[in-house]
């Protein structure tokens, strides 16, 4: 594939990280206006973070992406998958109740895990060796525009908002003069996730036209073999064992703290910062610029630069944030400004990017994807379980923070040490050279 071929194709990929990180970030930014719809409690809300793209339903569709992207190949995934996110954003859209707005969070995640696996490998290996780590940095910039646009929309059409004024017009001609306030306001989060609808249907029309990979066609003999076989490949080898066991390490503790940020961030600004909605969407916005811009500063040096550098760079960030936080700073404006940034640049330099790229160079063609999926399933699914128990903690206004606070310390620390001693040393190696240093001829 030429250098071009490959920007193109990562850049059709890519969608798919706006559309997961979209995803998340759309529930979260509009949230306060569901629950006032719906009357949920905080514990309704940590259900709907367990079970949507965050954590469960994402977890449930690795499992099952990673080891078809390795059976059917990568096209395959991008085929069809974005037809599933479609119907379960159309679900949220049209929610009238509590379980349909579940069933719709639940279909998308089930659709974002499957098709990361696949997305992350395909970048990967349809990169140039010293272009790789770039590619998966563009990536993550999609990552981080999706909810910067995302939250940017919520923050428009929010009450209050500059084109609330339309939104409050359609959602009257809808559903009548007489509808309750929170059924109109509701409207604004889903014109949100509209946008995600017509992205996705873009994203769809483009990966459909995207080649298989020649690595993939190469490699294509053993990867039918079949999911069970490729599972027990994947346990039986020590090598493999052990990647899987640093990879789910550093991304799961990195993930614990970052999945609740994902989806409760706007709302911790509302309850614990004493934040309008409309405040708390810009806030977190902010925050994705940043994370945008630390990301493409790094893409012009992570393939020249030892990676430990910039992991360490972004967990120091995202420490001295939460030390912030046990010091009470986030209830000042001056303070919760400060905690923007710094999580903001520590998403721009996160475990993400190297969890990406490692994840994709640390393992065979044959179980590549599989073993991704893998990873993906035990660190979201675990994160779906740490979003109930961060609502406990929380509390219904924000009374346990500081708590919490001290848990995300300890997490961010293990990811910290974990991942600088175990740090591989593959960059400027070809995956072919890679494997072939790991696992022999």
């Amino acid at each position: 594939m030429s250098k071009n071929d490959s920007l193109k194709s990562t850049l059709a990929v890519s969608l798919n990280n706006y559309l997961d990180a979209g995803a998340i970030v759309a529930g979260s930014s509009g949230i306060t206006l569901w629950q006032k719809y719906l009357g949920l409690t905080e514990m309704h809300l940590g259900w709907l973070n367990a079970l949507s793209a965050n954590a469960m339903g994402a977890a449930i569709g690795a499992i099952i992406g990673g080891f078809l992207a390795d059976r059917f190949g990568r096209k395959f995934i991008f085929t069809y998958n974005l037809l599933v996110y479609m119907l379960g954003v159309l679900i949220i859209m049209f929610a009238m109740n509590f379980p349909m707005l579940i069933t719709g969070f639940l279909i998308t995640g089930i659709s974002v895990g499957i098709g990361v696996p696949a997305s992350w490998t395909y970048i990967s290996e349809s990169s140039e060796v010293h272009n790789r780590g770039r590619n998966i940095c563009i990536s993550q910039m999609s990552w981080g525009i999706g909810p910067m646009l995302i939250l940017f929309f919520g923050m428009l059409f929010a009450p209050g908002g500059y084109l609330y004024e339309p939104v409050e017009s359609l959602a009257h001609a809808l559903i009548g003069a007489e509808a309750s306030q929170a059924a109109v306001e509701v409207f604004s989060s889903r014109v949100v996730f509209f946008t995600l609808f017509v992205v996705a249907f873009v994203a769809w029309n483009l990966q459909r036209q995207l080649k298989e990979n020649a690595e993939f066609e190469a490699n294509k003999g053993e990867a039918n073999r079949g999911i069970v076989d490729n599972i027990k490949m994947l346990f039986t080898n020590r090598v493999a064992v052990k990647s899987v066991a640093f990879l789910a390490t550093i991304y799961l503790t990195w993930n614990l703290v970052a999945s609740v940020m994902g989806f409760f961030m706007p709302h911790v600004y509302e309850t614990a910062g004493g934040l309008s909605n409309e405040a708390a969407n810009m806030l977190s916005c902010i925050s994705w610029v940043f994370v945008v811009v630390t990301t493409f500063i790094i893409s012009f040096f992570v393939d020249k630069v030892a990676h430990r550098l910039f992991y360490v760079f972004g967990l120091a960030a995202a420490l001295t944030a939460w030390i912030l936080v046990i010091g009470g700073s986030v209830t000042s404006i001056a303070g919760i400004w400060v905690f923007t940034i710094l999580w903001g640049i520590n998403n721009g330099s996160s475990v993400q990017v190297f969890y990406a790229l490692w994840g994709s160079e640390l393992f065979p063609a044959k179980f590549r994807a599989g073993a991704q999926g893998l990873m993906f399933f035990i660190v979201r699914g675990l994160s779906a379980v740490w979003g109930l128990v961060f609502t406990f903690i929380y509390g219904e206004n924000g009374e346990g923070f500081t708590v919490a606070a001290y848990c995300m310390v300890a997490l961010l620390l293990i990811s910290l040490v974990v991942g600088v001693i175990g740090a591989p040393n593959t960059r400027g190696k070809s995956l072919q050279q890679i494997t072939k240093e790991r696992y022999g001829a």
